[in-house]
Parts: C-alpha cells; sequence; structure tokens
C-alpha cells in the first residue's frame, strides 16, 4: 500500500467514526500516544536494543574503550564532553 493510498484509506476511516464522540475520544487518546512515541528518541525496538548491546561488546574486544582509573580521570573526560 503506497503512502497515497493509506492516507486515504486513513481519512475514510476516520469519516466513518466522526459521528461518535465516543469512538473520537478513543482515537485522540491512540493518537496521543502514538505522537509521543514518534517524538521520543529514545524508544527502540528490542532488536535495536540488542544490536546496540552487540556493537558496544565488539568494539571493546577490540580495545575501543575508554578506560578510567581514578576520579580526576573520570572528571577529564566528563569535562571534554
Amino acid at each position: 500500500m503506497t503512502t497515497v493510498e493509506l492516507n486515504a484509506q486513513i481519512w475514510r476511516d476516520m469519516a466513518e467514526i466522526a459521528d461518535s464522540e465516543q469512538l473520537m475520544k478513543q482515537l485522540a487518546k491512540y493518537l496521543k500516544k502514538l505522537v509521543a512515541k514518534k517524538a521520543d528518541p529514545t524508544l527502540m525496538t528490542k532488536e535495536e536494543f540488542f544490536a546496540k548491546v552487540d556493537k558496544s561488546l565488539e568494539q571493546a574486544r577490540q580495545g575501543r574503550v575508554h578506560r578510567i582509573d581514578s576520579k580526576e580521570e573520570l572528571d577529564q573526560f566528563l569535562n571534554s564532553l
């Protein structure tokens, strides 16, 4: 289904429920949830999360890490960000 077809289908479906205040309230509530999900950059799928973990583990195996052995080194590192 193309974006144009999907858009048309959504408008047809909305027209069907437009005369029901209860259904419109439910739709508005659901749309708010969808918008919140899109706006939150920290949300990710399980697969995305584990891909990031795997990437980090591989970087650690390759020695591409920041080693911090003291509070002073930690302060320096944090100040450099």
